[in-house]
């Protein structure tokens, strides 16, 4: 959440900014709720400095055995002008609050500008993109065929966009987390295990909430509200919520697998096909609260984290910049990774490496403090990986044979335990 005299002052240019996301900031909004809340306040202190002067001169009047009644009149009203006050200081606290959770973080002026990926600018490419002499197959048919992939039974059990994974499917995709978190592990992360279910002020707090309310899972028994995670970004970032860290101890390197649940509100029609844009899918997340000042550069080593990944398994990917107006709501720059796709002839995200700056920490109430007592400020980064089922669909699709097996990476063998699926499903 952003600090309201921030985003005010001329020399922030935050409106033009913000623009530049296609957020247009009403700045005059903004102003009127500022200067109410201080008239408020500046009310409400005037209000109980009399109110305790009243008292006063109740007291010494009652000690003299003066007449009190127009004195203690006076004071009942001053007594309930304040409950007044303070009662419209919290309704204009609460209408600027809202007001500010609803606005996106401010990009850096080195995105470029657009708003859409065809604006994006391309990083670096890593592997050769496969060729094949045959037509490639997507990872539907080549799933389906082998018989280790059930969308049919999903869509059975819990409607579309769900996956069933059987026998090698399953223990790819089991296997497939165990290495992303080894590899992470390596990298200095720690891992958690953590909950799916957290509570609305843990969504707001990553700035899940308000804004995509309507692509969350949310459920309610005995009157107790509760969110379904989209990504473990949401609990990693929240679990220092409310604390004040020790800039010493930073950078905090933070892993985790979690299933994740979108409801992918207004996509329909999109990647219906397979498994690309799921309900439900499982991801390992990368997070890192660091300090503010040393953001830019954590957000460069977060994403070689994530490359990493992609690489020990040999699959051809892309590095992009986003522009301005393609950035996620709460990032102020954005890297996504994209993985090359056979079937589709092009790349596609497969991760995404944000520095959110303060955004998400000022929302969440995570502050930082030197050694000197003096205040600072703590960043927080995120990037996915990766998640496994659009990793399994890279590697099925890249790996694919002719006679349609699929090759297991090397680096993958020790955790499959076999290095070939074939065609009818078998391993070797």
């Amino acid at each position: 959440m952003h600090d309201p005299r921030q985003l005010l002052d001329p020399e922030t240019d935050a409106a033009a900014k913000l623009r530049r996301r296609g957020y247009v900031l009403d700045t005059d909004r903004l102003s009127k709720l500022m200067s109410r809340r201080s008239e408020v306040i500046g009310e409400g202190d005037q209000a109980r400095a009399q109110s305790k002067k009243s008292a006063a001169e109740v007291q010494a009047a009652a000690r003299a055995g003066d007449d009190i009644t127009e004195l203690r009149e006076q004071a009942r009203r001053l007594k309930v002008r304040i409950g007044e006050l303070e009662e419209e200081q919290r309704a204009v606290e609460a209408e600027l609050n809202e007001f500010l959770l609803a606005i996106p973080n401010i990009p850096l002026d080195e995105l470029p500008d657009g708003a859409t990926e065809e604006y994006a600018e391309e990083v670096r490419q890593w592997g050769s993109v496969p060729e094949f002499d045959f037509e490639p197959l997507d990872h539907v048919d080549l799933g389906e065929r082998a018989g280790f992939l059930d969308l049919q039974r999903a869509t059975k059990l819990s409607g579309p966009r769900f996956a069933v994974f059987k026998g090698p499917g399953a223990k790819l995709e089991r296997a497939l987390a165990a290495f992303f978190l080894d590899v992470h592990i390596a990298q200095g992360y720690t891992e958690f295990s953590l909950p799916a279910l957290v509570t609305r002020q843990t969504m707001t707090g990553t700035g899940q909430l308000p804004k995509f309310e309507e692509d969350l899972f949310r459920t309610a028994v005995a009157d107790r509200e509760l969110f379904l995670i989209p990504t473990a970004e949401v609990p990693l970032v929240n679990l220092h919520a409310g604390e004040i860290l020790n800039l010493g101890d930073l950078p905090l390197r933070y892993t985790a697998h979690t299933p994740c649940f979108r409801s992918e509100a207004g996509s329909y029609g999109r990647d219906t096909r397979g498994l690309i844009r799921q309900h439900e899918f499982s991801k390992v997340e990368l997070v890192q609260l660091v300090d503010a000042e040393s953001s830019r550069d954590a957000l460069e080593e977060i994403l070689v984290h994530a490359e990493e990944v992609l690489q020990k398994l040999g699959l051809a990917y892309r590095v992009i910049k986003l522009p301005a107006g393609d950035i996620g709501f709460s990032a102020q720059i954005t890297y996504d990774i994209e993985v090359w796709l056979p079937s589709q002839q092009t790349y596609r995200e497969i991760s995404s490496a944000s520095d959110t700056g303060v955004f998400q920490t000022r929302r969440a109430g995570i502050r930082g403090k030197a050694k000197d007592g003096k205040r600072g400020a703590v960043a927080a980064l995120n990037a996915s990986g990766l998640p496994v089922g659009r990793t399994l669909v890279a590697l099925v699709e890249q790996y694919q044979q002719a006679d349609g097996a699929i090759r297991i990476p090397d680096a993958l063998v020790p955790y499959t335990g076999f290095a070939v699926i074939n065609a009818d499903g078998s391993t070797s």
